[in-house]
């Protein structure tokens, strides 16, 4: 049995591991690759492996960098079925044609600046063609049931926590009559969150494979994030201004509605208009709804004494193209959350190229941002950035708020694995740069854990 890193390897994006089994190959999540705009485009045309060699996908989770390759996967050959829970289907469904619009719409204004300097078109990496082909392959499963993949190998999708349908995956393969558990964290989740389910945490696991994006570092209390965003929120009010959210669809715009509807309600922050300007996240927001299986009693609580938990009486939610671009016509104060995450792609782009050089406006990031991302960029004090091709001087305030990462904290990743009742035979550290990577697997192995691996992208390892 062997496990083959792929692009998450001391990075943090592009998820794509190879499990073998006997002659089976196994595909756990298929992500899309997000930084530098030349190196990734490159890594997401050219998949590391042949499509038609993979039997099967166990899918962790929505998030694009878990599951948005799946449609070049897909093109290329690849035939076999897609394993996520109905959550995560129902997700996949919205996010990879969102992923497909957005290559299409921002290719058609890059192309236009593209003839203007005699280069020649760019072809986007996959259609929305390619993903309705790519949905047909998907198997929803339920959480806590085992499901038979192989004669060989079954996986049983558990809670992860980390957005809605997220799933650990507890993967039982027999290879040479010899039975083996491969525990897969996915991205991992935190505990006592509102809205979703704690993470489950396994007993048993002959190898375990965890992410490690806060590998390094802990995350601070909700009672001080609280504090820190009503502050925050109303120091911008004062000055009239705009907070740009560069936010996830899926997971954190709902938590950060969710807490900023608490602030206003209470009295802690002042009202202020909020625009979610993502038609991705209106309509994840609706299949959140749909599915009360993955809520936690307090939410499931909190829906039967208050309908509005989301705080849609103080939302816009913005679908058409024409209203996003109204936004940045009209005076603050006023908060706009809009995708992507990453501030690599979509409608946030726009925002951020028409308020970022303004002083009273503030940029909130809201979660990890990978190297060579335009909001890493941003997080790192860079005085200009380049947008569409074009500098811009950055005046507005950057404020960082990692409290609200769906990821487990360093101690969070610890607990998760000093549950299980054996230490693994082999751990594997992946989804973290290398420094966070590095300084988890040392922790891991002065935690008793033995042969840590941290692979390099690429690494094989015999299991």
């Amino acid at each position: 049995m062997k496990f083959t890193a792929h692009h998450a390897a001391r990075g943090v994006t592009g998820t794509k591991h190879v499990l073998t089994v006997g002659s089976a190959r196994f595909l756990l999540d298929c992500g899309l690759v997000q930084g530098r705009r030349s190196k990734s485009d490159a890594l997401n045309r050219e998949l590391p492996f042949s499509p038609a060699s993979i039997h099967s996908v166990l899918l962790s989770h929505a998030h694009i960098d878990h599951s948005g390759s799946l449609p070049t996967l897909v093109k290329h050959g690849f035939n076999g079925n897609i394993y996520a829970t109905h959550a995560t289907v129902d997700l996949c469904s919205i996010m990879l044609k969102d992923t497909a619009y957005i290559q299409r719409h921002d290719l058609e204004y890059l192309n236009k600046r593209r003839r203007k300097r005699g280069q020649l078109p760019l072809e986007p990496i996959y259609t929305e063609e390619d993903v309705e082909r790519t949905l047909e392959r998907f198997v929803p499963v339920d959480y806590d049931t085992p499901t038979r993949v192989t004669r060989d190998l079954t996986v049983t999708h558990r809670e992860a926590g980390h957005i809605l349908g997220s799933a650990v995956l507890e993967i039982d393969a027999v290879e040479r009559r010899r039975k083996v558990r491969v525990v897969f964290t996915g991205d991992l989740g935190r505990t006592d969150m509102p809205i979703l389910r704690d993470p489950h945490r396994p007993r048993s696991a002959d190898v375990l494979v965890t992410e490690s994006t806060y590998g390094a570092r802990a995350h601070g209390s909700d009672k001080d994030v609280e504090e820190r965003l009503a502050a925050f929120v109303s120091d911008i009010a004062r000055k009239r201004g705009k907070i740009i959210v560069p936010a996830f669809a899926i997971g954190r715009t709902q938590r950060m509605v969710y807490m900023l509807h608490e602030l206003m309600r209470s009295g802690r922050a002042p009202e202020m208009p909020i625009y979610v300007d993502s038609p991705l996240a209106v309509s994840a927001t609706e299949i959140f709804r749909r599915h009360p299986e993955c809520f936690d009693e307090e939410m499931n609580a909190l829906l039967r004494r208050d309908d509005d938990p989301f705080g849609f009486s103080r939302l816009t939610y913005v679908k058409d193209a024409a209203e996003s671009k109204k936004l940045n016509r009209r005076h603050g104060p006023m908060i706009i959350i809009s995708a992507s995450g990453m501030a690599e792609a979509g409608r946030i782009l726009h925002h951020l190229k028409n308020n970022v050089a303004d002083r009273r406006n503030a940029v909130m990031i809201v979660g990890f941002q990978a190297e060579h991302t335009l909001g890493r960029r941003i997080v790192e004090g860079q005085k200009r950035v380049k947008i569409f091709g074009k500098e811009y001087p950055v005046k507005a305030r950057v404020a960082v708020f990692n409290e609200f990462s769906a990821h487990a904290d360093r101690d969070g990743l610890l607990a998760f694995a000093r549950g299980i009742r054996r230490p693994p035979r082999k751990t594997i550290v992946v989804h973290g740069n290398e420094k966070a990577s590095l300084a988890f697997g040392r922790l891991l192995t002065l935690n008793g854990f033995p042969n840590v691996a941290v692979p390099f992208d690429g690494e094989t390892l015999t299991l």
